[in-house]
């Protein structure tokens, strides 16, 4: 150690010499540059700092970070902080310009006689070190190693890059600045993070006890950890008391009677934020988790820079329309349910942008199952694998009504029972159509329908053999590519099970996308179960086929993004979809007359409207799948658009029983209907948040797709 120690101060002596321009010239031209390119890393890697994520209105509803920093300027540290640091740690930092000699001549010698070891670092060089040990080298264990090694090149390059700051920087400039960087116990990084975390207070307000605590962590936080080594602890703090004295920044009497103070930090560990969606709590955790998604997956950003940018995201959020969104899911459908799922998505309809207002679930967010928690994407994410049911036949008259083959008032055959000639099946409940074919066969849900009825009757009381001889004429081509077209883009891409596609697996449920599976393909003219609602979907995507429905045919990705800036309060630039007009305004419109008779008389809907009081214009269309094991409805007005969905979330054999709110369950046979939960679910969020604002018209049908053409 004396060896090195009188090596260090011969070098940094001779280096003293010489004009300080730059870099200060000391070894060779290949060690400055080195030091410049730590410099340069110093620069250009900013610590991290939390991002913030608030609502529509700028409320935090959650925090998002690697590191627990929070931002700390020059005018934040107090005088107690500044000279219990500067007493403890370096209390020549006033004189020296960034290296100490007398402070490395004095280590050398107490050393060298037989005294304790002492450091010979400043709080510069304890910044460069702090800053390449936790920003630069923060995800590389092998940097962190270098930055640590006891090596004398390595402490040349950090004198030497510290004398270089001292050249830019200003002496509070530095002190702000390693209390910014600098690790205290617990994974909590900077003062002002500590005294929150701590103390619960802030650092401009931190007592003489509480800096000297703080100063005293700095030198090994996991050995001086005040809740895991109380005794220890108060030793440091002591010790940085008597330094303070010694400095005379503290009297003596006053350090005596601190001593005698508790330490005096909050019980049971720091106190920090969550540093993810968990801490946006059980009713805000889902739009959350949307807002990361979909800046990691659909916005260009990466995951490290989200939760290092010190962001401040405004997302789309409706705080009452969640909590509201909330508050009916869970009415219907206990948060506990077993095997039970049920979600309400809403989206704000527009030319411009279509932002998501709400997501919620009758689960909690959460990791706690047993209290009825998930941090499943339940209502965003693609997990109902049960299906949508008859929501799907909106794809089905969008397009029929494109492809001329129908219109809102075309009087459409709707037999109780149809054997398809086009799609082929190997169903031997079929009729038999030459020799081992069977045909694809389906019949109503009951035989009240009478054999024919227009288009407009047909979505209001959904009929499955209409729709059916409906994608026979249009063609299953067009049917599909209007789902995605819609809306259903992320669903489309996905296979039979909800998940990204596996092109090396033999089933095609598992190999293809959805879009594949059901169009058109080899010869086959595609699968005409589509329009039956048999496959996964999100229920955020349902919603915005509604808003884009709504929106005169403009389709807009669903964004929960209202705007996001950088920890400077400049505007981050983001990658988003542009939106697309997908459907002549005209048609849209005359859709949406097609659809606004469901929640009238005789309407799948029609029940639960008028227990809710419901009276606005709208659209809407149910949906319920094979054994009742999920249903949907989908709907909106012009305000607000959305989709409800109940569904088994585990999966498994059987389907749901509905015995009204709060009583509804996974059985064997099911009793659900699109027309139930979900429609309760809707009508129920719906007429609460839209409470106070005017009732609007739907636009109207343009005559050109009233009829087939």
């Amino acid at each position: 150690m004396l060896v090195w120690l009188c090596s260090l101060a011969g070098v940094i002596v001779a280096g003293a010499l010489f004009p300080v321009v730059g870099a200060v010239g000391l070894v060779s031209v290949r060690a400055d540059e080195s030091v410049d390119r730590v410099s340069a890393r110093l620069a250009e890697a900013p610590p991290p700092l939390v991002t913030t994520v608030t609502d529509s209105t700028g409320g935090q509803i959650a925090t998002l970070y690697a590191q627990y920093r929070l931002p700390l300027a020059v005018s934040d540290v107090s005088d107690a902080m500044r000279w219990a640091l500067v007493s403890v740690e370096d209390k020549r930092f006033y004189q020296h310009r960034g290296v100490d000699l007398k402070g490395i001549l004095r280590a050398a010698v107490s050393t060298g006689s037989g005294g304790a070891t002492q450091g010979a670092s400043t709080l510069t060089q304890q910044y460069v070190k702090n800053y390449l040990i936790n920003v630069v080298y923060r995800n590389d264990k092998a940097g962190q190693a270098k930055a640590r090694e006891a090596s004398i090149a390595r402490k040349l390059k950090e004198a030497r890059v510290a004398v270089q700051i001292e050249t830019k920087m200003s002496k509070e400039q530095i002190l702000a600045a390693y209390l910014n960087v600098v690790e205290f116990p617990r994974q909590v990084y900077g003062v002002a993070a500590a005294a929150r975390a701590f103390f619960d207070t802030d650092p401009k307000n931190l007592s003489v006890a509480q800096a000297a605590l703080l100063a005293g962590l700095v030198n090994n936080p996991s050995v001086f950890d005040p809740w895991n080594h109380p005794r220890k602890a108060t030793e440091r703090r002591n010790l940085v008391l008597d330094r303070m004295v010694e400095n005379r920044k503290l009297g003596a009497a006053d350090a005596a009677r601190i001593k005698t103070e508790p330490l005096g930090v909050v019980p049971g560990g720091p106190v920090k934020p969550a540093a993810n969606c968990i801490g946006a709590g059980r009713e805000n955790g889902f739009f959350c988790q949307y807002v990361e998604d979909y800046l990691l997956t659909k916005a260009g950003m990466n995951k490290d820079d989200l939760y290092t940018g010190g962001y401040t995201v405004r997302t789309t959020m409706d705080q009452r329309a969640n909590y509201l969104a909330k508050a009916a899911a869970e009415q219907q459908v206990k948060k506990t349910q077993k095997n039970v799922a049920n979600t309400l998505s809403l989206v704000k309809p527009g030319k411009d942008r279509h932002e998501v207002v709400a997501l919620a679930a009758n689960r909690d967010y959460g990791n706690d199952a047993p209290a009825g928690q998930t941090v499943y994407a339940l209502p965003s994410g693609i997990w109902n694998t049960g299906g949508a049911g008859s929501s799907y036949k909106i794809f089905t008259a969008a397009a029929a009504l494109r492809q001329g083959v129908a219109g809102i008032y075309s009087t459409i055959d709707t037999p109780g029972f149809y054997t398809s000639p086009v799609f082929g099946s190997n169903n031997p409940r079929c009729a038999k159509i030459g020799r081992g074919t069977y045909a694809y066969c389906l019949g109503n849900a009951g035989d009240h329908y009478p054999g024919s009825m227009t288009l407009q009757t047909a979505l209001a009381t959904s009929p499955n053999t209409g729709f059916v001889i409906l994608e026979e004429k249009t063609g299953m081509g067009p049917v599909v590519e209007m789902a995605g077209k819609l809306g259903m883009r992320e669903t489309m891409a996905a296979n039979l099970a909800g998940r990204a596609p596996d092109p090396a697996a033999k089933n095609p449920r598992v190999s293809m996308p959805q879009s594949r599976f059901f169009g058109p393909k080899d010869g086959s003219p595609g699968e005409g179960s589509f329009t039956l609602g048999v496959s996964p979907l999100s229920g955020l995507e349902l919603a915005n086929v509604a808003a884009t429905i709504l929106s005169g045919g403009r389709w807009c990705p669903p964004t929960p993004i209202g705007r996001i800036s950088n920890r400077d309060g400049a505007p981050r630039q983001l990658r988003e979809q542009a939106c697309e007009q997908v459907l002549e305004p005209g048609l849209a419109n005359t859709l949406a007359v097609g659809m606004s008779k469901d929640d009238q008389a005789g309407g799948t809907s029609a029940a639960a409207a008028a227990a809710s009081g419901w009276t606005r214009p709208m659209i809407g269309k149910t949906g319920t799948t094979q054994n009742n094991a999920s249903a949907t409805f989908v709907g909106g007005t012009p305000q607000l658009a959305g989709a409800a969905m109940v569904f088994r979330p585990q999966g498994g054999n059987g389907g749901l029983c509905d015995g009204g709110p709060g009583n509804v369950y996974a059985c064997d046979k099911g009793t659900m209907f699109g027309g139930k939960t979900p429609a309760r679910t809707f009508y129920t969020a719906m007429n609460a948040i839209l409470d106070g604002q005017p009732s609007l018209a739907l636009p109207p049908a343009d005559p050109r797709y009233e009829h087939a053409r």
